[in-house]
C-alpha cells in the first residue's frame, strides 16, 4: 500500500507585530499634533481592518495590501483616500516615520516597467532637457511619452523597429474611438522632436509621422469681472476672519499673476524688500522670473510674517495655520481661493470656473486693456513662448470692441428690434 503524504504548504507573509505592538504609538502622536478625531479614528480602522485581514489574505508587501484595495474598492475617490492611509500606516510600520501632513505617496511611474530600448529613449530625453534643472512641463512630456511606451510594450512591441502606423493609431483609439487628447499627442511630438538628433536612424520622424492629426479645441476661457474684482478686494480689505496668510496669498496672485505652485513655494530669500522685487524660479518652466513687489502685496506679507505665521525653521514663507508647521500645499490653495470667492459672493453658481488662475487671467487681461505690449506681458506672466498669451486675448473686450462692425452697416428692418 502506497501512502502520499500531503504536507501543508507555509505561505510566510508579512511581519505586522511591530504596527500591532505599536499602533498606539501613531495614534497618539497624531492626537497630539491635533490632527482631527475623524481622521485619527480612520487611521485607526484602517489598521485594524489590515490586521484582521492579513490572516486571510497572506500579504508578503503593503504593495499587496494596495492591490486588495485596487480589487476591493473600484472607487477612485475611495481607493484614493485609503492609498494615502496606506502610505501614512507603511512609514511609521517600517521607517517609523510620523505624519506631517504632507503627501508622500507616489504612483509608480511606467518608467519603471519599460523594456531596456524604452528606457534608453527616455534617459536621453532626460539628459537632452536636464530633466532635475527643468520645470514640471518637461516631467509631463516625459510622463506622456512613458505612458506611450508602455501602451506599446503591452502590445508586445519592445524595439522602435516593430513600431508601425497601425500600432500608434492603436494607442489613441478606443473602441474605433479617438480617445488620446491633442495635448498628449502634443507632448508625445515634443518629446520625439527632442530626441531625434541623437538617432540618426530618423526612427523619431517615423514615429511624429504615424501620430493621427488633431483638431485643438480652444474652450471659451471664464473671466473675473471688474465688478467681482472689487468685490474680492472689499472683502480682503474689510473681512477680518480671513487669514492674514490667505489675505496675502490673495493679493500676491491678484498683484503679479504668479501660479498657485510658484506661491506655494515662495521662499524667504525670493523677496528682496530693499529693491521691491520678487525673484523666483517657476516650477512649471524651471526658468528665472522677476516681479515688483507692490506695496499693498508687500504690507500683506510683513502683516502675516510678523502677527500670524508660527515660528519654523521652513525656509518657506507660507505655513500651515495648525501644527505640525509645514510648507503649505499647492493643492491648498484652491480651497482658500474658493473661501475668499464665496466670503465675496463671487462665482458661487455650481458651474462657475474659480481658482487662482482666474486671478492670472485677470492680470493678463488688465495690462492689455491699458495697452501694454503683448511681449511685456508674457515676460511678466513667465511665459516662455508668445502664443501663450493666445488665449487671454479673447477677453480683451476693450481692444476687441473696436473691431467691431456697426449694424447700421447691415441692411435690416427696424421691427426686427421691436418687442
Amino acid at each position: 500500500m502506497i501512502l502520499f503524504v500531503i504536507k501543508s504548504i507555509n505561505i510566510k507573509s508579512m511581519d505586522l507585530q511591530n504596527l500591532k505592538d505599536n499602533h498606539s504609538i501613531l495614534l497618539s502622536y497624531m492626537k497630539a499634533q491635533n490632527y482631527s478625531k475623524h481622521y485619527v479614528w480612520a487611521i485607526k480602522r484602517e489598521i485594524k481592518w489590515i490586521l484582521n485581514e492579513s490572516r486571510h489574505y497572506h500579504w508578503k508587501t503593503y504593495d499587496d495590501i494596495y492591490q486588495t484595495y485596487v480589487e476591493k474598492w473600484k472607487n477612485k475617490v475611495v481607493l484614493t483616500d485609503k492609498r494615502i492611509k496606506l502610505s501614512v500606516i507603511k512609514r511609521f510600520d517600517q521607517k517609523s516615520i510620523m505624519p506631517d501632513r504632507l503627501r508622500h505617496y507616489r504612483s509608480p511611474s511606467n518608467y519603471d516597467f519599460l523594456c531596456v530600448e524604452f528606457k534608453s529613449f527616455i534617459n536621453t530625453y532626460r539628459k537632452i532637457v536636464e530633466l532635475d534643472s527643468s520645470g514640471s512641463y518637461q516631467k509631463d512630456v516625459e510622463r506622456v511619452a512613458c505612458s506611450f511606451l508602455m501602451a506599446l510594450q503591452k502590445k508586445s512591441i519592445i524595439s522602435f523597429d516593430l513600431v508601425t502606423e497601425e500600432s500608434v493609431l492603436d494607442v489613441f483609439l478606443c473602441n474605433g474611438i479617438i480617445s488620446k487628447s491633442y495635448s498628449f499627442k502634443y507632448a508625445l511630438e515634443v518629446a520625439f522632436k527632442t530626441c531625434n538628433p541623437a538617432y540618426p536612424d530618423n526612427r523619431c520622424s517615423k514615429i511624429i509621422s504615424y501620430l493621427p492629426a488633431l483638431q485643438k479645441i480652444k474652450k471659451n476661457i471664464q473671466y473675473l469681472s471688474k465688478t467681482e474684482i472689487l468685490k474680492i478686494k472689499t472683502t480682503l480689505d474689510n473681512d477680518p476672519s480671513i487669514p492674514l496668510r490667505n489675505k496675502s496669498i490673495c493679493l500676491l496672485a491678484l498683484y503679479t499673476g504668479l501660479r498657485s505652485s510658484d506661491i506655494a513655494t515662495l521662499t524667504f530669500d525670493a523677496i528682496d524688500w530693499t529693491n521691491d522685487l520678487i525673484h523666483i524660479k517657476q516650477n512649471k518652466t524651471g526658468h528665472a522670473l522677476t516681479l515688483p513687489l507692490r506695496a499693498v502685496v508687500g504690507n500683506a506679507l510683513f502683516e502675516y510674517l510678523t502677527k500670524e505665521r508660527p515660528k519654523s525653521s521652513e525656509k518657506f514663507i507660507f505655513s500651515t495655520l495648525t501644527p505640525p508647521y509645514r510648507r503649505i500645499q499647492t493643492s491648498s490653495l484652491y480651497g482658500i481661493c474658493i473661501s475668499i470667492m464665496n466670503k465675496a459672493g463671487v462665482r458661487t453658481a455650481p458651474n462657475d470656473r474659480r481658482g487662482f488662475h482666474l486671478f492670472r487671467h485677470y492680470v493678463a487681461t488688465s495690462l492689455l486693456e491699458n495697452g501694454i505690449e503683448q511681449p511685456i506681458i508674457s515676460a511678466t506672466l513667465g511665459h516662455q513662448s508668445p502664443q501663450s498669451l493666445n488665449s487671454y486675448l479673447s477677453a480683451d473686450f476693450c481692444h476687441l470692441k473696436e473691431c467691431a462692425l456697426s449694424i447700421n452697416l447691415f441692411p435690416y428692418r427696424k421691427e426686427m428690434f421691436q418687442l
